[in-house]
């Protein structure tokens, strides 16, 4: 644990400390058997995304799958409804993977939990991917969908309180998307933004960004940008007064835990609302780990999204 952030971690965490440190160990031993491969050719980026681990089934009503629609485009999303009673709010939910691998229906499992503890409708976007689709289709497909729900929320859900989140790079896009939402005036239904261990400098040059500027998802993404800098591509950079309250997770041995340190910070800074959740002894990802320090912190983003709910 690095000095200086014992203040900010939850002492109920320490009893799940040992088992996170020996399923990091037997991943580390895991991921070092496995030849590494450059996602930047097309035979790497296939086995990146070949090789994503599958993700539990969720019980429950299976997410609709539909298309929203503003502004002239269109982009496919995946809704998932709460079970036991009409939603209190809508979650927009934007999948991580780096830019150019994983879909949304890989969060299926942690939106039905989602759905069903918060009491809210959460509304996954697959937005398209890099190489494929290099900025800014990823950021124009989640304002897509952030515009439907604006338009769709009171009439398909019955409510007009709203919430967005996602991790890694969804937290990236989280943030454009809030940024691009709050220059046309769009911002005040949201109650509530989720960042999880978000890359919020792909320019590198931030002491965070710097930690990861070689990282090859930047080139898939962003590789034809002269100025990362861009607040729609690094948000860090960003004015980032009037966006709603914000819940950031991340992880002590997290490659990104510098990102989400800044980012509080600057949030905070312009007189923002800030809930900054630090975990002992978890990496990158580690929200999706089957071990208590994950339930644990799933919880927590559960919870205070009710709150925001008022459920």
């Amino acid at each position: 644990m690095e000095v200086g952030l014992e203040r900010l971690i939850d002492g109920r965490l320490e009893g799940f400390v040992e088992e996170a440190r020996r399923f990091n160990a037997a991943a580390e031993l895991r991921a070092g058997e496995q030849a590494e491969v450059d996602p930047r050719t097309p035979e790497g980026l296939e086995a990146h995304r070949a090789g994503l681990s599958e993700r539990p089934t969720p019980d429950g009503p299976p997410a609709e799958e539909t298309v929203a629609e503003a502004g002239g485009r269109q982009v496919p999303v995946r809704v998932t409804m709460p079970q036991g009673g009409d939603p209190r709010g809508v979650y927009i939910e934007i999948h991580g993977g780096g830019f150019y691998m994983s879909r949304a229906a890989r969060s299926d499992y942690r939106n039905r939990s989602t759905a069903d503890a918060a009491q809210v409708a959460v509304v996954s976007v697959d937005y398209r991917l890099a190489p494929e689709h290099p900025w800014p289709a990823a950021p124009d497909d989640c304002e897509t969908a952030a515009l439907w729900v604006l338009e769709q929320a009171e009439g398909r859900f019955g409510t007009s309180r709203l919430a967005i989140g996602g991790g890694s790079a969804g937290a990236n896009l989280t943030m454009t998307t809030l940024l691009r939402l709050r220059d046309k005036g769009l911002v005040e239904p949201f109650a509530a933004a989720v960042l999880h261990y978000g890359a919020f400098d792909l320019s590198g040059q931030t002491p965070g960004g710097r930690l990861y500027g070689d990282e090859p998802f930047i080139d898939l993404y962003a590789g034809a940008v002269a100025d990362r800098t861009d607040p729609d591509i690094s948000p860090i950079f960003g004015d980032l007064r009037g966006l709603p309250p914000a819940l950031l997770v991340v992880g002590t041995k997290d490659i990104l835990l510098e990102d989400s340190l800044a980012m509080a910070g600057r949030l905070a800074a312009t007189g923002g609302e800030v809930d900054l959740r630090v975990y002992p002894e978890s990496p990158h990802g580690f929200l999706s780990f089957p071990i208590a320090m994950a339930a644990a912190a799933n919880e927590d983003i559960e919870t205070s999204l009710a709150e925001r709910f008022g459920s």
